[in-house]
């Protein structure tokens, strides 16, 4: 059973798990509805935009209010994702900044933005796996292949300093992109 904390969680999910064919977009549709248990669940289904394959997930959505976008979830970490995971979706996110604020364009300003915002909750998703009184995210947490190699490449990258780091030097880059 996947249980989500928030529409953005259920969307991250659906983008990290792909299509047979190695497609990871389609054209959602979108149904909420209530389980025979009594729980709030949220199916999407859709057709593949490479193949065409029908695709659907059904979550079970957590009984916490989710926090507004682009929050991932409250103050519970993840069933779904690992944080291998959003280590990687933080660090494509901010990626995408312009190294010169001044450079882009209004709206580039703005798509640039929410990517920085993007990758700071992503980051702030990975600290929610450290445990209290640890210095970093266990390797038992980091559950997906894609985490699984990243931690074995450099582990170090979820250590709670770097991680917090990481997301001073982002929410420091979102600064430089607001609106005068």
């Amino acid at each position: 059973m996947l249980i989500a904390r928030s529409s953005p969680e259920c969307r991250l999910y659906m983008d990290l798990h792909v299509c047979s064919c190695g497609e990871s977009r389609f054209e959602a549709q979108h149904v909420l509805r209530e389980s025979h248990e009594g729980a709030l669940q949220a199916v999407y289904e859709g057709a593949c935009r490479r193949c065409e394959a029908p695709r659907r997930f059904t979550f079970t959505l957590d009984d916490a209010l989710p926090p507004p976008p682009p929050a991932f979830g409250g103050q519970q970490p993840s069933s779904i994702v690992c944080p291998g995971e959003f280590l990687l979706v933080a660090a494509e996110a901010a990626s995408s900044a312009p190294a010169d604020p001044a450079g882009p364009s209004d709206r580039q300003r703005g798509t640039t933005r929410d990517a920085l915002a993007r990758a700071i909750a992503a980051v702030e998703e990975v600290l929610k796996f450290i445990p209290e009184g640890a210095d970093a995210v266990p390797e038992a947490a980091v559950t997906s292949s894609a985490g699984a190699a990243l931690y074995s490449h450099d582990a170090g990258r979820f250590s709670r300093a770097r991680l917090e780091a990481v997301l001073t030097a982002y929410s420091e880059s979102l600064a430089a992109y607001e609106p005068a």
